[in-house]
């Protein structure tokens, strides 16, 4: 069982070429991240979240043994493109926490700065030490 099957080689091609996408998808977006423009990350695309789908059920249902079976010259491109897209793949998710934590970041100081121009200065009146509740850095989040 050592000869790799006929219907094995397109597979490992199909891998390697969906592989290669996503690997330029994922460097585009680093770049739109580097460059301060989230808006322009392609990996949210419909027919990118698409491609990574079927990426997931073909990797998910691949057997090592095809690839260790597979002629050396596919073999070496299986492994090359497979550690690209883990390196590639892990700083992307190291480029999105830190615009994540960044962007939180600024939501809760702008919120912060705002409840403190809200807040009411120490007067004496009816109610004295009533302050009104703080809205809290959800409202300034876009996001949700």
């Amino acid at each position: 069982m050592n000869e790799v099957k006929v219907q094995d080689v397109p597979r490992i091609e199909r891998l390697i070429s969906m592989a290669e996408r996503l690997v330029a998808v994922l460097e585009d977006d680093i770049a739109a991240l580097k460059a301060g423009k989230p808006a322009e990350m392609k990996s949210m695309s419909p027919e990118i979240q698409r491609l990574s789908a079927l990426y997931g059920r073909e990797a998910q249902n691949f057997d090592i043994r095809i690839a260790k079976s597979a002629p050396a010259s596919l073999r070496a491109k299986f492994v090359a493109i497979t550690t690209k897209f883990r390196d590639v793949l892990m700083l992307h998710a190291r480029m999105l926490t830190r615009v994540k934590n960044a962007s939180e970041g600024m939501i809760q100081a702008i919120a912060r700065e705002v409840e403190r121009m809200n807040q009411t200065s120490r007067v004496y009146g009816p109610r004295p030490g009533y302050t009104p509740k703080s809205s809290g850095a959800m409202i300034f989040n876009k996001v949700i």
